[in-house]
């Protein structure tokens, strides 16, 4: 009766130790699958090699935000500091970012004298390698609504 339990047991040590292997290669795969060809090595590499690449794709996309985020409070800063004295109608500027995979929306709000913004906006997404889509505005109430749609390329 022992010998039974006991070779069940490792059976079930067996079957649990074959799943979380296969648990395992499917986040593997998913995690590989997540990072764009462009930020892959060419041919087959251990898996040590793919989790590397993976931390260091996701580094590079932390250090990208953080200069987007610094990017973004640097213009709300210039321009807050231009609305507080009245240029812009007493409130600053304001800017909403929407993504959606690699698609980009970005929603300026500002006074009629602050199209410069609009233009800085334009130009980081260039620098930041973002195709832009389509650009429109529509002005209302001493307001400018401007939306750009890009696309982010990796």
């Amino acid at each position: 009766m022992e010998k039974q339990q006991q070779g069940s047991s490792k059976i079930d040590r067996k079957t649990v130790e074959k799943n979380r292997r296969n648990q395992m290669k499917t986040l593997y795969s998913e995690l590989s699958s997540l990072i764009p060809p462009s930020h892959k090595s060419k041919g087959v590499m251990p898996l040590s090699n793919q989790l590397d690449e993976a931390v260091n794709y996701i580094k590079k996309l932390e250090n990208k935000l953080k200069r987007m985020q610094e990017k973004k409070n640097y213009l709300m800063g210039i321009n807050s500091s231009r609305s507080m004295s009245g240029t812009t109608g007493g409130r600053p500027p304001q800017i909403e970012i929407h993504c959606s995979g690699s698609l980009l929306e970005v929603v300026l709000v500002s006074g009629m004298d602050c199209q410069s913004l609009f233009f800085k906006i334009i130009g980081m997404l260039h620098e930041e390698e973002a195709i832009t889509v389509n650009a429109n505005f529509s002005i209302a109430n001493n307001s400018i609504f401007h939306t750009i749609h890009a696309e982010v390329i990796h």
